[in-house]
């Protein structure tokens, strides 16, 4: 297991891993190119394929005896009596239905089917495991990470230990890399998977780290976050912004602060900075509401004009980085308007616009913007940042003038409010050209 760990440069499957198949085994290797079991079938009258399951509004259809055969969960589910809806005389079944906890994509369920047929790991798709900066590795970017995520999910409601203990190893080799942030959404699936092993790993990652108690706790399920607080006081290795709230009244004055923005409370908002000597600075009111709030309520907190909107948190990270991380175009062209800046780092050397280029899947970028169905918003995000980087670069004579692009947006923000997505992708569109 250890040699096949190496093997695997990325967090995805190998097809160096050993089948976890016995030969005596009745059902042997299937060819599954042939048995379209990579794609929804094109030939749904195949008799030996007798029940569906609904993949993210796609079709795939599998066969019983077989899926019984290598996962305890699916013998107890084909058993049932009421087992599915009934489509051309087979079952059908809604993989959201089947798996509790977390997304799992049509992807990874193939992949997973991939693995009870054959017994075997397989190279993961690059367009859903990987991300679309050029200058990353793909070892442990969120697109790789969510994607393990997804297949182990997946592999712990099917109780298929085998593959379960083969992606915790995973984790287990490469989590320690991977930027703390992104160590929380493994801790949640190891949560809900009971993988005792990786959670404790998580937890003492995360117990190391300057990730504040605020993304703890809007984060990660209170039971964890309770732990991971409790270790820091025990091992007194608080984090340096925690250290900072000594005074207890004060930290209750950012608690509430943060409060009246979940309840988009802006006239609550107010009251308490007149009664306080806190700031929206002090309390990272702008870091916080880019993260969690609505983009309204974002703009709303922005326009009061009593924060700085550069100013940088203890991890070292701006608004605009932020917002790049959660890639909401609103957000992020409300800040531009504004003036934020988009060539700031991290503390790690990262700009906005390669936080959101890390932060998005192959597919999702060149998945084009159907009619009907809403913006391409993570092409959005990237084309906005870049765009501005290209327009800051310029000759200042070439630049637009800010007071008439503040006016611009103004308009167009305005215009989002009330009309939604459609106006979303003509403001967009309006920036590219502005800026271009």
């Amino acid at each position: 297991m250890e040699n096949a760990i190496e093997k695997s440069a990325s967090l995805s499957f190998d097809s160096s891993y050993p089948t976890c198949w016995s030969t005596n085994q009745s059902t042997g290797t299937c060819d599954l190119d042939n048995l379209n079991l990579r794609r929804q079938s094109t030939n749904p009258k195949e008799t030996w394929l007798d029940a569906e399951i609904v993949v993210e509004g796609k079709s795939v259809a599998v066969n019983r005896s077989i899926l019984s055969e290598r996962s305890q969960f699916f013998r107890w589910l084909f058993n049932l009596r009421n087992d599915g809806s009934v489509s051309e005389g087979k079952p059908k079944y809604l993989l959201t239905d089947l798996v509790p906890h977390g997304k799992v994509g049509y992807e990874a369920f193939n992949d997973i089917l991939y693995y009870l047929y054959t017994g075997k790991t397989k190279a993961s798709p690059p367009e859903v495991s990987a991300c679309v900066d050029d200058a990353c590795a793909h070892s442990t970017c969120p697109p790789a990470i969510n994607y393990v995520i997804e297949l182990m999910y997946a592999s712990a409601a099917f109780q298929m230990t085998d593959l379960v203990s083969i992606l915790q190893d995973l984790f287990l080799y490469e989590a320690e890399d991977a930027p703390v942030e992104d160590v929380i959404p493994i801790l949640v699936a190891a949560f809900h998977c009971q993988l005792n092993k990786l959670r404790f790993f998580c937890i003492q990652r995360i117990a190391r780290s300057n990730l504040d108690n605020v993304c703890l706790e809007k984060e990660l399920p209170d039971e964890v976050s309770r732990e991971i607080k409790s270790l820091r006081v025990k091992s007194n290795q608080e984090s340096e912004a925690n250290i900072a709230e000594v005074d207890p009244m004060h930290a209750k004055i950012v608690s509430r602060i943060h409060k009246a923005l979940d309840s988009d409370d802006i006239e609550l908002l107010k009251l308490l900075l007149d009664v306080s000597n806190v700031t929206l600075d002090d309390a990272y009111a702008l870091h916080y509401a880019a993260a969690y709030c609505s983009p309204k309520v974002f703009k709303e907190v922005l326009n009061m004009g009593l924060a700085d909107l550069n100013l940088k948190d203890a991890r070292g990270r701006t608004v605009l980085h932020v917002a790049a991380k959660r890639k909401e175009p609103a957000v992020l062209v409300t800040l531009l308007s504004k003036g934020a800046c988009t060539s700031e780092t991290t503390s790690d050397g990262k700009t906005a616009v390669a936080i959101c280029r890390r932060m998005t899947r192959r597919k999702d970028y060149i998945e084009a913007t159907k009619q009907g169905q809403g913006t391409n918003k993570d092409r959005l995000c990237i084309d906005v940042l870049e765009k501005e980087m290209r327009r800051n670069s310029m000759s200042e004579n070439l630049a637009m003038p800010s007071e008439v692009m503040d006016d611009h947006f103004q308009a167009k923000l305005d215009y989002l409010e009330n009309t939604g997505d459609i106006s979303l992708l003509v403001l967009v569109h309006h920036l590219l050209r502005v800026c271009a």
